[in-house]
């Protein structure tokens, strides 16, 4: 399983790629206005920092603007992912991408059926939001199951995203569904390293080593 950061911000980004911990990164004009730079400035330092899939979102809405601008995206760099909406001409688009191996990720996905059209037509990436789905009362873990269901049974190529993650627990629970990739905000993923027994076991083991008198192994100067 892959984990993509959902983020604009190069400093968090680097944080997390030295780490170790995550593969790609998915953003959006929205994010940027929340670091207040230009978009293309934190863009081509996502491309210095990542090498991965770095997801940037196209802003038409009409089939040939969507193309024009994809194929301009696509240019950037080796390693974008072009976001299209699950909308009509977006669908279409996505068709004659994929054709061109321009790799995508159709967002906005509330229901298998949206998924389903996405993997018809060759997108790379399908992204159920699962966040915005449970704001409205709706189950979006049954939703992903199902989409893993489909694509699992008729053996499509396209990637199950996970996206719209609201805690850690939402992280494990569509790792157990089975979704190839989840992109994650920066607060959810510093999250995952934290339980309280973890931090409890830490004091103990430093305060029974210091109670023993015990030299240590290695001597750090």
């Amino acid at each position: 399983m892959k984990f993509f950061i959902d983020s604009a911000d190069p400093e968090q980004i680097k944080k997390y790629w030295d780490l170790g911990i995550i593969d790609g990164v998915t953003t959006n004009p929205t994010l940027a206005t929340k670091v207040g730079r230009p978009f293309r400035d934190l863009v081509l330092e996502i491309f210095a920092i990542v090498d991965g899939p770095i997801s940037l979102e196209v802003l038409s809405k009409d089939y040939e603007n969507i193309l024009k601008e994809a194929r301009s995206l696509s240019l950037l760099h080796k390693n974008v992912v072009v976001k299209i909406p699950m909308i009509p001409d977006g669908i279409r688009a996505v068709k004659v991408l994929s054709s061109e191996n321009i790799k995508t990720n159709v967002t906005l996905v509330f229901s298998p059926a949206q998924a389903l059209l996405a993997a018809k037509v060759g997108a790379t990436y399908v992204s159920p939001f699962l966040g915005r789905l449970d704001d409205i009362g709706e189950n979006s873990l049954n939703m992903l199951k199902e989409i893993i269901a489909i694509y699992d049974k008729y053996n499509f190529a396209t990637n199950v995203l996970a996206a719209s993650i609201r805690s850690a627990r939402q992280v494990e629970e569509v790792a157990i569904a089975g979704a190839d990739v989840v992109t994650i905000p920066p607060e959810i993923l510093e999250t995952l390293y934290k339980h309280p027994l973890t931090d409890k076991g830490i004091e103990k083991f430093l305060a029974d080593y210091q109670q023993s008198g015990m030299d240590p192994l290695i001597k750090i100067s």
